[in-house]
């Protein structure tokens, strides 16, 4: 696993977005946790995610390129919209697809519904200037304690990624999770 800079990922991005591209894995950080990505387009690359997570069905979120993006693939009702204005910020909106084809089937395992996300953090640039949503998981293992310094990173994660963008201690907790896609909002604080 090699270390890469805020720095480093703004003036040598098209190097990183290449890497995404070919399928590899890595850690990002995020205005809450660090996280495990990686193309959510890429059938390869979330396979290989969800065996590195050990998570072989639960729904992953993805970090959308922008908000226009989340309008045009999924449902947004009044709520909704409601909560897309709030971007970024520390929720992962759950709402309905529109478009079954704007992520690989095994990001949600072919649910009629996905979890998004726009951090309120720099990543999220670069999440736009690649144009396609990233995958987003908590950077452990499903059940173990997720990453807030590179100190406490999984060995078995650390050894499978291919870059971990890391930019310090981690002192948020998970994103609140904000149920879009019925007739009820139901918030989920972590």
């Amino acid at each position: 696993m090699k270390n890469v800079t805020k720095e480093e990922l703004q003036y040598e991005g098209h190097i990183f977005a290449k890497e995404m591209d070919d399928g590899h894995v890595f850690i990002h950080p995020t205005d809450t946790i660090y996280g495990l990505g990686c193309d959510a387009t890429s059938d390869k690359a979330v396979e290989k995610l969800r065996e590195i997570k050990q998570m072989p069905t639960k729904p992953i979120s993805v970090i959308a390129p922008s908000k226009e993006w989340i309008i045009k693939n999924c449902e947004v009702n009044s709520e909704a919209q409601e909560w897309i204005d709030k971007l970024p910020g520390p929720y992962t909106l759950i709402l309905k697809l529109k478009n079954n084809n704007c992520v690989s089937k095994l990001v949600n395992h072919e649910l009629n519904s996905l979890g998004v996300r726009i951090p309120n953090h720099w990543f999220s640039g670069f999440v736009q200037s690649y144009g396609k949503p990233i995958c987003t998981t908590s950077a452990n293992i499903t059940g173990k304690s997720f990453m807030t310094t590179q100190e406490d990173i999984d060995p078995d994660i650390e050894k499978s990624v291919h870059f971990c963008i890391y930019e310090g201690e981690k002192k948020g907790s998970a994103s609140n999770i904000i149920h879009l896609e019925g007739n009820i909002v139901n918030i989920k604080k972590r």
